[in-house]
This record gives structure tokens, sequence and C-alpha cells, in this order.
């Protein structure tokens, strides 16, 4: 808390998420401008998705004018479907696959790129390991392709950005208190306060003990968010935020494979020793923002963000798939990882219009430093043997810790300096050009704690380009294409360590092309389309020389097709809707897996649909339904199949009296048996099967 407290202290004013507020777009309507408004919520709570955001250009633009696929999952679409983890969001977008994160961590594959580092928040780096919440969140962005103008390194498949809630002047409160069929009890809270004059306070909570249908398996955790917001004048916002996290629960990995595919018949057992598996995660984020305008056309804007993140796990897992006589070999090992950032944007924005062309421009300059405490233990049984059978999946270990030859125990530092530029030129009123490029500085070094391990750094010099035009040959229907590139240097997406051999290797690159459109069909209801090639090259292949260091000749390529509905068919019925077609698979020989060789986690064809229709206006009822056809489990020639699954999920909502609302959300209505994902072959995550949630609403 102290060095939190000193760092803030010392950290330059920034903003909070907002872009061009005060600048009136005559296309928005009063809701969305009062989206790029810092200090008011932003979205609508009543309103699946959103109609602007400022996250993929840093300027507030309609969603329908932003040359790449999109996916929003608004507060309300949270609420309804009672979604409660990053990996159930997923479910619900298209291109988008969740992974088990080695039941530690947030993790997915984003058209066809594995990623557990490409999460921010309020547009600011939020790469830490660990599981996130939703009960401080307006809403969930899921943005396509390489993203590096905007955010940096990484992001070659996309990333998601978490948008916070945040104080408005005026008195609101609302309470959930939900309980569901496997014990689990959760209850949050958002108070939202105006103290006086132009100052509000918001503070959202959250408490949460969970029960799984998996054996032994254990959730709680605990959160709170105040956040201040001051608006001195109409020119200026302020707004400071604190966040503590806590997060504890079993690390189960799941069931292993016999005969290629998922172990039936087991979904409930654990497999391994749930005493010695645990995962504990602490979590602090810090951030103080101010917006000045300076006249009718520019703005200034800065963000600063402080973090402090505590993370430890340790499991006991299969390592093997189901023997011949029924024996499942485990794994084990432990980890700590702890991590502070800091991290401060500054934008500068001017909308106007120059030579008779209406333009905005953004000028922006980003300075970070994250430093890392990373250690790892390998394990070894002191029992007779480390397995278990089908018969006593269960059992517990002695279990003795010890440091092997290639266990991480190092220090790293990170330090990034980075500057960026973008125009958007609207010549006419159906043409749109998208342009910008962002330079970044990025120096790693690894102190390695092991004797007689030399100290590795390296300086990347990254070039990130995006070119996007929209047409719009009416003002509901935006077509679109665009080129973007990220990189992401060659020590990992956590950026772990260094050897003699990573150290001197340039960074993988991503390559998107993108062609779409987006059509509002009816006021409130978006259609979009998107076709994109996305390529990884720069990935490490294995030398023809035996013996010498890997080449960057590897390369994968990933095809697609994606179609999305969302927001409003009529004023009773909201809708969220996608589907994806992907082919994603290994071009060029890599050193994890040969050409030819199919990219896991990524079902051909996968479809999401939710919709809630209001009867009444006490009652609502909605529905949803998920299917996917097979994917693979890892790289491995003899990877194990998840098999195709469709599932259904309901829900009913009944208004009891003014203020107070009754839901019940049932997952999975038929009881389908299903693996929707894993993290390897023998790491595979069951389905939940059918589970009701009753949850009671209040509002005043």
């Amino acid at each position: 808390m102290r060095c939190l407290a000193r760092a803030l202290a010392g950290a330059t004013l920034f903003v909070v998420p907002g872009t061009a507020a005060f600048a009136a777009d005559e296309n928005l309507s009063a809701a969305e401008q009062d989206a790029a408004q810092v200090i008011v919520v932003t979205g609508s709570r009543d309103e699946y998705g959103v109609r602007s955001t400022i996250t993929g250009t840093r300027t507030v633009t309609p969603l329908r004018n932003i040359p790449q696929a999109i996916s929003v999952v608004s507060e309300a679409q949270i609420e309804d479907q009672s979604l409660r983890s990053v990996a159930d969001l997923l479910m619900f977008v298209p291109g988008a696959t969740p992974g088990t994160g080695e039941a530690n961590r947030d993790q997915l594959t984003l058209r066809g790129n594995n990623t557990t580092a490409d999460f921010f928040v309020d547009g600011l780096r939020d790469d830490a390991q660990y599981f996130r919440d939703f009960y401080n969140l307006d809403r969930v962005e899921v943005l396509k392709g390489p993203n590096a103008m905007i955010f940096g390194r990484g992001g070659g498949g996309g990333v998601i950005n978490r948008v916070t809630k945040r104080a408005s002047l005026k008195n609101d409160r609302q309470f959930i208190l939900s309980h569901d069929s496997e014990g689990g009890t959760r209850v949050t809270a958002d108070d939202n306060v105006r103290l006086a004059g132009a100052l509000g306070l918001r503070v959202n909570g959250v408490w949460e003990h969970g029960d799984s249908f998996r054996d032994f398996t254990k959730l709680k955790r605990y959160g709170v968010n105040p956040t201040l917001g001051w608006q001195p004048g109409s020119d200026t916002r302020v707004d400071l935020s604190y966040e503590f996290f806590h997060d504890r629960r079993t690390t189960d990995r799941g069931i292993p494979s016999r005969g290629g595919r998922p172990l039936e018949g087991y979904d409930n057992a654990f497999f391994g020793d749930p005493a010695n598996s645990i995962s504990d995660a602490d979590v602090q984020i810090a951030s103080l923002g101010v917006e000045q305008k300076f006249g009718d056309n520019l703005l200034l804007r800065n963000r600063t963000q402080v973090a402090d993140y505590d993370k430890f796990y340790s499991n006991v897992f299969p390592s093997s798939a189901v023997s011949a006589t029924g024996a499942v070999n485990l794994g084990a090992y432990n980890s700590r990882n702890d991590r502070r950032n800091l991290i401060s944007q500054t934008d500068l924005v001017w909308d106007g219009s120059l030579a008779g062309i209406d333009q905005t421009w953004l000028f922006g300059f980003e300075l970070g430093r994250q430093t890392s405490r990373n250690q790892r233990l390998s394990a070894r049984f002191l029992d007779a043997n480390g397995s278990v059978t089908l018969d006593q999946p269960t059992a517990a270990r002695r279990i003795e810790y010890f440091r092997s030859a290639t266990d991480a125990d190092n220090r790293t530092r990170a330090t990034v300096a980075a500057g960026y530029a973008q125009t958007q030129l609207k010549p006419t009123d159906w043409v749109e050009l998208v342009a910008g490029i962002r330079f970044d500085r990025f120096r790693l070094s690894i102190d390695d704690e092991r004797a007689g391990v030399p100290t590795f750094a390296r300086t990347d010099n990254l070039v990130s380009p995006r070119l996007g035009l929209v047409l719009k040959p009416n003002r509901n229907l935006s077509v679109y294409t665009s080129y973007s590139r990220s990189y992401l240097p060659q020590s990992g997406d956590q950026f772990g360590g260094l050897t003699q051999t990573t150290a001197a290797l340039k960074p993988e690159r991503f390559d998107n092309i993108e062609a779409g459109a987006k059509w509002e069909l009816l006021d409130g209801l978006l259609a979009t389309a998107a076709i994109y090639q996305l390529d990884r090259s720069n990935t490490q292949a294995p030398n023809p020389v035996v013996g010498l260091p890997n080449l960057l000749t590897g390369a994968t390529r990933t095809r697609g097709f994606e179609l999305g509905l969302e927001r409003s068919i009529a004023a009773r019925l909201q809708l969220s809707a996608g589907y994806a077609l992907q082919d994603s698979e290994i071009r060029r020989t890599t050193s994890a897996a040969p050409a030819g060789r199919s990219v896991p986690l990524v079902p051909r064809h996968s479809f999401s649909l939710w919709t809630k229709y209001q009867a009444s206006k006490a009652f609502a009822a909605g529905l949803g339904l998920l299917a996917r056809s097979k994917s693979t489990a890892s790289l491995a020639s003899t990877a194990t199949v998840l098999p195709g699954y469709a599932r259904l999920d309901g829900a009913l909502y009944y208004k009891l009296v003014p203020g107070i609302e009754a839901q019940l959300n049932v997952e999975n209505l038929t009881d389908r048996d299903y693996f929707p994902t894993a993290h390897n072959d023998n790491n595979i995550a069951p389905g939940a099967p059918r589970t009701a949630r009753l949850s009671l609403k209040a509002e005043f």
C-alpha cells in the first residue's frame, strides 16, 4: 500500500477514458455523447453493445466508422446472462476461444493467436496473470487483429479492454445477491453518490464464495473499487480510482484424455491432489486522470496507472493420457510471479476543419516501466509413484519442491517509451481515412538469480503502422478495408526470461489485412461482417544444422470470416449474435510443429446467440445458444480432439416490486456433456452440467 501511495503521489496526472469529450458530434446521440464524458458513466445499462467508443481510435468514433472488427459486451448483457468470467464472456465473441490458463489465469486464443497478456483496463496494460472480475465494469471490448498503433507491443490476434465504471454527479445504488445450484453465493454493490457540488463518489464491491460441479474445487474472491470524480468546470474533468481485488481458488487442471479424446464419465473427478493445488492473487490498481479542453477544438488528456500484482500458485495435475491399465501420471510444480507497473499515457486531440476537410488529429506518447520477480520450483513425489488410477483419481501426495536447472529465478525490467500520431480525414460525407503510426522503444533486461547464469538484455525499436479506408454509401452503412501490424519480442508475452539465443532474435511480427461492413439495419441494431487474413512471422524454427540455435523462419496464417449482430431489434428485444468461420494453420515449420499442422483451440465454425425479450413491464425472458465444431487441444500430431457441441441457456426475469427484480439463469438447459476448451492434451475442461442461478437485484 505504501509503495502504491508513494508511486502515485509522484506520478503524472492522467485522464480517464474520454477523448474529444467536450466536442459535441451531431452524429452521436445524447447517450453517446455522455459516453465520451469522463465523469458520466459510459454506455447504457439498458442496451447491449455501444454506439460509439474511444478505444479503437483514442477519439470518440461511432462503432460503424472504425475500420476493424470489434465486439462489445455491455454491463446490461453481462448482468442479463449472469456472466462471471472472461472465459464465459468469450464464448459469445466470434473468433475467440477461452483457454483454461492452467486454472490460475485468464487466457484466450483470438484469431489463432494464444495469449495470457493482451488484457487492458481503461486502455492501459493489465497483463499480469490472474482471473479478472466484472463487478466494476461498464463494458468489455474485444478488438480483433493487431492493435499496436493504439495499445503497443503484443496484441497480435487482438486485445481485450475492460472499461470501468466512473463516478457521476447523481445518486443511485444497486445491490445484487445470487446463489447457484452448486452452492455458490455472490454479492455485488454499486453505490453512486453526489458528495457536494461537482464532486462525486462511486464505490463498487464484490464478495463471492463459490463451489463447483468439479470435486474439491472452491473459489473465494472479494474486491472493492472506490472512484472519485470531480468536474471543477466545463473544460476540466478529474478522476481518481483505486481497486483492491483478491482471488483464491483451487487450481483445477481438468481431466486427461483416452484414445485421443477427452476422458468420458469423469466430468466431476479431480485428477491429482487438491490440497497442493491452489491459486492466490492480490491485485491493487490505482489510477489518476485529468482531461483539459483548450478552446473549442483542442483537448489534452493524461492517464497514469500504478499497479501491484502478487501471485502464487501450485498444482498437481494429470500429465499423461489414461494408460491401458487405467493409470494417469501426475506432474507438479509451483510458481510465484510478482509485478509492479507504472504506465502513463498523454494524448493531444485536435478536431476541426482545414482546407475544407473535416479531420481529427491525435498525437501522444506513452512511458512505462514494469518490474517482475519470477520464481518456479519443480516437484518430486515422495510417495511410491506419482500417478493415480481411474478408481481413485484424487489422492493426497507428499511432495518435495526443488529448483531444477531450467526453473525460473529471475528479476525482469521492461521499459517502454512510445510516440504515436493518427489522423482521421473526412474529405466528403461518404469517405473517411484513418492512418496512424507508432514507434516503441522497448528494453527488456533479465537478472538471473541462479549461480553462473549471465544477465541478458535487448532493446527493440518497433514501428507499427495502421491504415484504414471507410466508405459510407449512406448514413447507416459503412464499408471498410484496413491493414495493421504488431510485434512481440521473442521472450514471450509475459517476458519471463531471455537466453543467449532469444536475446539475439528479431521480434515476432503480425500483419493483418481486413475488409468488412457495418450496417445499422434498424435504429439501434448493428450488423457487422469482416473477412481477414492474419499472418504471424518470425516464429522460431529448428536449425537444419544440428546443435545451432533456432532460426526465424516459422510462420502461421489464420483466415476467417465473421458476422455479428447486436443491440436491439425493437424496444423490447435485445440481441447479441455472432458467427465465425476460421482456418488457422502453420505455414512454415516452427519449433513447435511442422507446416500444415492446425493451430489448437480454433474451431472451424462457431456460433453464439443471446436474446432477451421484455414481454411486459414486469416479465422478461432470455434465450442463448452456443455451437462450436471440433478443435484440437495441442499442436501434437496425436493431439486430443475436442468434439463439437451445442449448448442451450435460458433466463427469466420478474419485477417483484418497483426497484426489486428476481432473475433466474439456467446454463446448459439440456444437460449436454461437452468439453469447451483445454490447456493441452491432458488438461481438458469439462463443461458444467445444467446449472441454475437465482439472483435478486435492488435498485434505488
